[in-house]
């Protein structure tokens, strides 16, 4: 049977802070779908017909995956600060740059050099891209991971 020794702890508040903070950045993202849907049920007859909706569906779907993802991204940098010991600003700055250099460059460039994406489209995403690695590791470090501080 697997056991899951291996994985660091992370305070529990730590990962539900980290979460909100990391699928509010999230949404600033998505506004724009969350936005027509909120239309949409505007123009909606009844409540029946707007939950019916392609829109709602896929604002859901949006939505449910956002938080997911935000969690799982939380944890996992909360993991990283606790088995490396970062323990300052400027250490959790680094971990958040390599963790973004490691997951979301590679996308920026391609966006820019294959996809040519408008390059201000990129770079509201970049910002939030940036904010979701780096920004979450400050504010983790800040908040504090470890479950037992004095181990």
């Amino acid at each position: 049977m697997a056991t899951l020794n291996y994985l660091p702890p992370v305070k529990p508040s730590a990962i539900a802070l980290g979460t909100v903070y990391n699928h509010a950045i999230s949404l600033a993202v998505l506004g724009p779908i969350f936005g027509e849907t909120y239309r949409e049920a505007q123009r909606a007859n009844s409540k029946e017909e707007f939950f019916k909706s392609k829109e709602a569906a896929s604002a859901a779907s949006a939505w449910g995956s956002s938080l997911v993802g935000s969690a799982i991204q939380t944890y996992g940098v909360g993991a990283l600060i606790n088995a490396t010991g970062t323990l300052t600003y400027k250490g959790a700055a680094y971990l958040g740059s390599l963790v973004f250099a490691a997951s979301a460059a590679p996308s920026f460039i391609s966006q820019i050099a294959t996809e040519k994406r408008p390059l201000d489209q990129v770079a509201v995403s970049l910002l939030a891209r940036v904010a979701e690695t780096v920004g979450l590791s400050v504010f983790l470090t800040w908040w504090g991971t470890r479950t037992n501080p004095f181990d």
